[in-house]
C-alpha cells in the first residue's frame, strides 16, 4: 500500500513544484517506487520541470473522465526507471476534480506504486483541498518571510481539521521545508530565521533549502536540482530525503559561511 505524500503552501512561488520533483527524484533514486501527480489543473508545470512536457498525450482529468486508463497517461522518467509522473491537464477546469474520481486514481496506484507524491497548487482552492483531503503525510513548503509563514499556518489548520485523515480521528503527518533560506539575511535580521519559522509553525523541519541560482537553472533545464549534487539546493534536498527516511542528519546551510580574509578583501 503506498504512502500519500502532499507536498503543499499556502503561498505561490515558494518552490513547490521543485521541491515535488526533489522529494519524487530523490525517494525513486532510493530504490522506492514512486509517482508524482499534478494537481495544478490548468497550470501545470510540473511536466516542464521533469523534462517531459513532449511526451505528454493524456492527463490526470483524461483517466479521472475515463477518456484513457492510468498506464496510458503515467509517464516514464528517463533517468530513473522507479519514477514515474502523471501530468496535469492545461485545459480543463479545476472542478474537473472530483473526489471519488481522484480517490479510484489513489486506490488503483497504491497497488503498484511505494509513494505517491501530490504536488499541490497553492492557496485553498479546489485542486489543493483533493491534494489535501487524502495525504498521509504533508510537506509544508514556506519562504523565511511572515506572509509566507502565515500562509503556511493556514494550511496545517485545514491539514488537522478537513483531511480525511482527521475526519477518521487520525492525523496527518507533518514536515516543514524552508526553502530560498539566505543566512547572511536571516542573520541581519532581513528575514525570519529557522529558529522563528519552527517555533512559529511547531512542525519538525525536514530540511533548509539555501537560495541558490542552481534552483532556477535545473528548472530551465527540465532536472530536479536533487540531480546536482555540487549545489548546496541539490545536497540539502538530498539531505531532505535521507531524514524522511529515518536518518538523524545534522542541519546545513543555516549558518552564516565565515570568509576568510581574501574573501572579505577581494569578495
Amino acid at each position: 500500500m503506498a504512502k500519500i505524500i502532499v507536498v503543499t503552501s499556502g503561498k505561490g512561488g515558494v518552490g513547490k513544484t521543485t521541491t515535488s520533483a526533489a522529494i519524487s527524484m530523490g525517494l525513486a533514486l532510493s530504490g522506492k517506487k514512486t509517482v508524482v501527480i499534478d494537481f495544478d489543473i490548468g497550470l501545470r508545470n510540473l511536466d516542464l520541470i521533469m523534462d517531459c512536457e513532449r511526451r505528454v498525450v493524456f492527463d490526470f482529468v483524461n483517466v479521472i473522465q475515463g477518456d484513457a486508463s492510468l498506464n496510458q497517461a503515467l509517464i516514464k522518467d528517463k533517468r530513473c526507471e522507479k519514477l514515474f509522473i502523471l501530468p496535469a491537464s492545461q485545459t480543463r477546469d479545476k472542478d474537473a476534480l472530483t473526489k471519488e474520481g481522484v480517490e479510484k486514481i489513489l486506490n488503483e496506484l497504491s497497488e503498484t506504486f511505494d509513494y505517491i507524491i501530490c504536488d499541490s497548487p497553492a492557496g485553498i482552492e479546489h485542486g489543493a483541498q483533493m491534494a489535501l483531503y487524502f495525504a498521509d503525510e504533508a510537506i509544508v513548503v514556506t519562504n523565511p518571510e511572515v506572509s509566507s509563514v502565515r500562509d503556511s499556518d493556514r494550511i496545517l489548520g485545514i491539514l488537522q481539521s478537513k483531511s480525511r485523515r482527521a475526519e477518521q480521528g487520525s492525523s496527518v503527518k507533518e514536515h516543514l521545508l524552508i526553502t530560498r533560506y539566505d543566512t547572511a539575511r536571516a542573520a541581519k535580521g532581513e528575514m525570519l530565521s529557522v529558529t522563528d519559522i519552527v517555533d512559529i509553525l511547531a512542525v519538525p523541519l525536514l530540511g533548509v533549502i539555501p537560495e541558490s541560482s542552481s534552483v532556477l537553472t535545473a528548472s530551465n533545464q527540465g532536472t530536479p536540482v536533487i540531480l546536482d549534487l555540487k549545489s548546496n539546493a541539490g545536497q540539502a534536498y538530498a539531505d531532505a530525503i535521507r531524514r524522511f527516511e529515518g536518518e538523524d542528519l545534522e542541519m546545513r546551510f543555516i549558518k552564516p559561511v565565515k570568509k576568510g580574509i581574501l574573501s572579505r578583501v577581494f569578495g
